[in-house]
C-alpha cells in the first residue's frame, strides 16, 4: 500500500525559508513521478514543483528561482526547498505521487505552511 508523509511545514515571516519533506513507503521514488502541490486559501490546487525518473524537474513561474525540488533514493524521499517566501506562498502543501508519471494517483494529507508580512 502505497503511503505519504508530510512534514516540515510551519510559519514563518516574509523572506524565510522552509524545508518540506514527503516520506513514501510502499513504492521507490525513483521509479515513479513525483510533485508537490498547494492549495492557497479560496484558490484551486496548482502544481508547485515535479520531477521525474530521470531527474528533471519542472518549476512553476511564479516560484522559480526561489524552490528547488529533490528526492533522495537512500531514504526513500522528496523534498521541496523554499526559499524567499512570501505570503502568496500560504497554502497546504501535499505531496504526491504519479505511479505511472501520467497523472497524480497518490497523495499525502498535507503540511501547511503562513507565511506573514
Amino acid at each position: 500500500q502505497v503511503h505519504l508523509a508530510e512534514s516540515g511545514g510551519g510559519s514563518v515571516q516574509t523572506g524565510g525559508s522552509l524545508r518540506l519533506s514527503c516520506v513514501i513507503s510502499g513504492y521507490s521514488v525513483s521509479r515513479y513521478c513525483m510533485g508537490w502541490l498547494r492549495q492557497g486559501p479560496g484558490v484551486e490546487h496548482e502544481q508547485v514543483a515535479y520531477i521525474d525518473r530521470s531527474g528533471t524537474t519542472i518549476i512553476t513561474d511564479s516560484v522559480k528561482g526561489r524552490f528547488a525540488i529533490t528526492t533522495d533514493n537512500a531514504k526513500n524521499a522528496l523534498y521541496l526547498q523554499m526559499n524567499g517566501l512570501v505570503p502568496a506562498d500560504t497554502a497546504m502543501y501535499i505531496c504526491a505521487a504519479a505511479t505511472g508519471c501520467a497523472g497524480y494517483n497518490n497523495w499525502g494529507q498535507g503540511t501547511q505552511v503562513t507565511v506573514s508580512s
